[in-house]
């Protein structure tokens, strides 16, 4: 029998937590070892990605609460709570590592570094860490749904754009005396970070305003409730999220000559093709005669 959702999503911060602590450790070593700042960039990286994975699974545990009596709906808004949290964090790293690039760009002249070979070694180690835990979140948060993990995945991205270009800069300082290869890279980290950061923080936004579910899901519930036998019509069909929940509410329109038990098992067979098509639902159905 598969993994939860609720555990599933929390095993991918665990994992986040564990990395990220690893990684830490690790590049503090070839901090001390190179002098290299892109490493040190890195480190400060990976400092940021613990404290927000330690924050984004204490909301995905949160989050997996059963509702209760001050929490009719659940918990699960602590987790767009988070990634927005997570979001602004974000952009906070986009723009220091914009700065820092910048700032190395106009300097008259770099600083030199030193065993720039253990630097590559403990940064390739790192990538190949990275690239597993991302791999592990990408897949936990297509299955789950849950922005955290989406947004921590996100972390995890803007940890190995700094550590490819930490290689690039200690390669290019060895070998080819180019020191503005890593300012360079550092400002397309920067961009796609930002990017990212924004569309996380949209999406957490629009749960946290109760705005309708994506075009696509409302679509897919128009359908279904548009061929359902029994119906004379339907109206007032509204939907929002929080977290990995999608809640649904919709008037549907029947004979009024029908028995309770004959209108009660049409509203309930609409209901359970609604939750067939999306589990993580709670849907509503109020019937009204046509």
């Amino acid at each position: 029998m598969g993994m939860s959702k609720d555990r599933l999503a929390a095993s991918a911060g665990v994992a986040a937590v564990t990395v990220a602590l690893s990684l830490a450790v690790l590049k503090f070593l070839a901090l001390q070892a190179t002098g290299s700042l892109t490493v040190a960039a890195s480190l400060a990286d990976s400092a940021i990605d613990a404290v927000a994975s330690m924050t984004g699974l204490a909301a995905i545990l949160y989050a997996s609460r059963p509702a209760d009596e001050d929490h009719a709906f659940g918990h699960g808004s602590a987790e767009d709570l988070a990634a927005l949290g997570q979001a602004a964090l974000i952009l906070v790293s986009a723009a220091a590592i914009a700065w820092g690039a910048v700032s190395r760009l106009v300097a008259p002249t770099p600083a030199a570094l030193a065993e720039e070979g253990f630097g590559i070694a403990v940064m390739g180690v790192s990538i190949v860490m990275t690239l597993a835990l991302l791999g592990w979140q990408r897949h936990v948060a297509r299955v789950t749904g849950s922005r955290v993990v989406a947004a921590d995945a996100l972390h995890y991205l803007s940890d190995l754009l700094p550590n490819i270009g930490a290689v690039a800069a200690l390669a290019a300082s060895r070998w080819y005396d180019l020191p503005w290869v890593d300012s360079a890279l550092g400002l397309l980290a920067a961009a796609i970070l930002a990017r990212g950061a924004a569309k996380i923080a949209r999406g957490a936004w629009d749960a946290l305003m109760d705005r309708g579910a994506d075009a696509a899901t409302q679509a897919r519930l128009h359908d279904i409730a548009a061929h359902h036998p029994g119906l004379i019509g339907y109206h007032d069909l509204k939907t929002r999220t929080a977290g990995r929940r999608l809640f649904v509410q919709i008037h549907v329109e029947l004979d009024g000559g029908l028995s309770l038990h004959e209108a009660h098992d049409i509203g309930a067979g609409l209901r359970h093709k609604m939750l067939d098509a999306f589990p993580d639902a709670e849907v509503i159905v109020h019937k009204d005669p046509a």
